[in-house]
């Protein structure tokens, strides 16, 4: 098993998903590369919130999500920006309850949003993920 603090060993994306032990997570990579035709990029965060590794997916330069690690399920960070913003406030109305209340309290920095939506099962949360990620990316689903 891994340790996902551990700075001075690099896991792979299986011992990640070995360490998460969650079958969603490897579907979400599953998802996210064969959607996107991205690649998965681990790096290690020193940052307070979120200290360990990490994974980054990006297309063309720009990051489409990351993810951090936990026991049982995973976190997903989906930046939302002044582009994205009203396409987003848009579809909120037909997302989850739980995807509202974390836009809603989730304070804007520089034009942005940092949505940390935790990810458990392959539910509606999990639909609207994909949802804001094509926003993100750029294409209307």
């Amino acid at each position: 098993m891994i340790d996902i603090r551990d700075k001075s060993v690099c896991p792979t994306l299986e011992e990640i998903g070995t360490y998460i032990h969650n079958s969603v997570f490897t579907r979400f990579c599953t998802d996210i590369k064969t959607k996107y035709g991205c690649r998965e990029k681990i790096e290690f965060s020193s940052c307070s919130w979120a200290y360990g590794w990490n994974v980054k997916f990006k297309k063309s330069g720009k990051s489409l999500c990351t993810i951090y690690p936990k026991d049982g399920y995973f976190t997903v960070l989906v930046v939302v920006g002044q582009k994205e913003k009203e396409m987003v406030e848009a579809i909120l109305p037909g997302c989850t309850l739980e995807l509202k209340e974390v836009y809603a309290r989730t304070k804007t920095g520089n034009g942005q949003k940092w949505l940390m939506i935790d990810l458990k099962d392959e539910g509606k949360v999990y639909t609207d993920v994909f949802l804001l990620i094509g926003i993100r990316r750029g294409w209307q689903e």
